[in-house]
């Protein structure tokens, strides 16, 4: 870099060493290359792919309506077939339109106890848990950013004060936290859930990235920006922040398991996402009471929690030492 100075003195002093620092962050070939040498990871990936796909595809894969209730097909089995002829029946005098009609008379995970298809629901119920975790997520990392990028830079009395603040919300169990939050709206929602897992969710996020930009602000490049006239903005967002995104999008990604997870246990005791909506956590409290003579309505969507945080756990792992192969465990 000096030598790059000495050739071109109206250089920015610390833009190479920026740039370089930018481009190893995000090398590509190289994060490929450690990430495909790891099973694990690449099962992670191929769980969310699949999850991505069929929650955006749902409507045109699902064999049935989300909330059409087959009277006739009650607690069936998974694999059990009725004639057509019950299920035109079901549909006479519903408006058209109400449900889209049914793709086949195949039940292939069974229908609870309001005959509502299983697999349909599991299918629709994949959109919810992807669109809540992502949201949550994205608020998690901007309060989490945010107050971590401020308290690091900036350090002295602010950061003391931000950093006792993010121990105390990270004192309390962020479900029981969440559930206090859930309470102050009159209404749960999609909304609520949104807001009180984003609340809950952010301060683990400040305390690493108030590491990051302690140990990056030290840097030349900074210093160099610094001396410039740079302003403290312009050097948290252009320099500091992307030289700290590695763990930011390892920590998010794990973020959305933990959220997925979260709001299924909200739903499931009531506080969460509502009725009808298809949600994981609904149709595992639907059946409980249930669990001895129809397994398969708990059994299916509790698969799909279980497949779904443990392929974002897995490619979180992953990232972490792809992006990072310093911080692989042994």
């Amino acid at each position: 870099m000096k030598q790059d100075q000495k050739n071109n003195p109206g250089a920015a002093p610390g833009k190479f060493d920026s740039e370089q620092k930018h481009k190893s962050v995000f090398a590509l070939a190289p994060t490929i290359r450690r990430l495909s040498k790891s099973k694990s990871a690449l099962f992670g990936m191929v769980v969310v792919l699949v999850l991505f796909i069929t929650a955006t595809l749902a409507s045109l894969i699902s064999p049935h309506d989300k909330a059409m209730q087959y009277r006739s097909a009650v607690k069936i089995p998974p694999m059990t077939r009725i004639s057509w002829d019950e299920i035109n029946a079901e549909f006479e005098g519903v408006p058209e339109g109400q449900f889209h009609r049914a793709r086949t008379n195949l039940f292939v995970l069974g229908t609870d106890k309001f005959g509502r298809d299983i697999l349909s629901r599991v299918l629709y119920g994949a959109q919810i848990s992807l669109i809540v975790g992502v949201v949550a997520e994205i608020i998690a990392i901007l309060i989490g950013v945010t107050i971590g990028a401020i308290a690091g830079y900036f350090g002295g009395f602010l950061d003391s004060v931000l950093m006792r603040l993010t121990d105390t919300f990270f004192a309390f169990p962020s479900l029981l936290l969440a559930i206090g939050i859930l309470a102050i709206f009159e209404k749960p929602g999609l909304f609520t859930v949104f807001v009180a897992l984003g609340i809950v969710g952010w301060t683990s996020i400040a305390r690493i990235v108030r590491g990051q930009v302690l140990s990056v602000k030290q840097e030349e490049f900074v210093e160099a920006a610094r001396a410039v006239g740079a302003s403290d903005a312009r050097i948290i967002l252009r320099h500091i922040l992307p030289n700290s995104l590695a763990p930011i999008i390892v920590v998010g990604t794990l973020g959305v398991a933990t959220n997925i997870l979260s709001e299924a246990g909200l739903s499931f005791l009531g506080l969460g996402i509502q009725p009808p909506t298809p949600s994981w956590g609904i149709m595992l409290a639907e059946g409980r009471n249930l669990i001895e003579s129809s397994p398969w309505i708990c059994i299916f969507p509790g698969l799909a929690i279980l497949l779904t945080v443990l392929g974002f756990n897995l490619l979180g792992d992953g990232l972490r030492d792809a992006l990072d192969p310093r911080l692989k465990v042994q």
